[in-house]
């Protein structure tokens, strides 16, 4: 055949049940599962965070109680949604437009701060209800997607990604007593971006990633195909 078929030498060898003789990539893919992890709560890590900012900006909308009670309708709604239409989701679209959405997110949070200089009133109140709502959907997509993907895996790396979850409490709390408020959103802004970047491009090409996703398509799931086409890899429903 032209194109390369599913097989457990996908990742150097291996029995047709058992590990490969050799996970390479291991400890890479730990390194990405845990920053994978961080960039899935950062960014609302990072609204709860800087609550005091804006505090001192819209000190009549109550922010912290308002902007909480925004965010879980959707992140809900959408979780709902993506929970009962599993099986004809496609697990990389779902996890990429997560990430993006967080990135554009947090980048429009910037933008929005630097456009009004700062300042309060009712329509950047309105804007930033209308992106931490943009933030449930993300979260969503991400958390619940990156969990299904991972759970075909090693249990490590399902460890380093909610390892990375803690991590992004402690770190935005602790880059919030040395940045301002805008630094710290584009720390935030460029770790999304870099989640997308790994998630996208440097993941799928792991060779102990492409062993297990492999496995999983001979197992019968569906939803790794595009994740072992974008490895160069085409499964047999492919073929014919």
């Amino acid at each position: 055949m032209a194109q390369e078929e599913i097989a457990v030498g996908v990742a150097n060898g291996g029995g047709d049940g058992g590990e490969p003789v050799r996970l390479e990539g291991r400890f890479k893919a730990l390194l990405v599962c845990w920053i994978l992890g961080f960039g899935s709560l950062v960014s609302w890590n990072s609204m709860l965070t800087i609550g005091d900012y804006y505090y001192n900006l819209f000190p009549k909308y109550h922010p912290s109680r308002v902007l909480t009670l925004v965010y879980q309708p959707f992140a809900l709604g959408t979780m709902a949604i993506l929970a009962y239409n599993e099986s004809r989701i496609n697990t990389r679209t779902r996890n990429i437009a997560g990430y993006l959405l967080f990135f554009a997110s947090t980048l429009m949070l910037l933008v929005l701060d630097f456009a009004t200089s700062g300042k309060g009133g009712v329509g950047p109140f309105v804007g930033i209800c209308l992106i931490v709502g943009s933030f449930g959907v993300a979260d969503a997509h991400v958390q619940g997607g990156m969990v299904g993907d991972l759970s075909f895996m090693c249990p490590e790396f399902m460890q380093s990604f909610f390892a990375g979850l803690a991590a992004s409490g402690a770190m935005t709390s602790a880059l919030r007593l040395i940045t301002k408020a805008e630094l710290f959103l584009a720390v935030a802004t460029f770790a999304e971006f870099l989640c997308f970047l790994l998630y996208a491009f440097y993941v799928p090409k792991l060779p102990i990633v492409k062993y297990y996703r492999a496995k999983a398509a001979r197992e019968g799931s569906k939803t790794v195909s595009a994740d072992l086409k974008a490895a160069g890899i085409h499964t047999p429903s492919e073929q014919y």
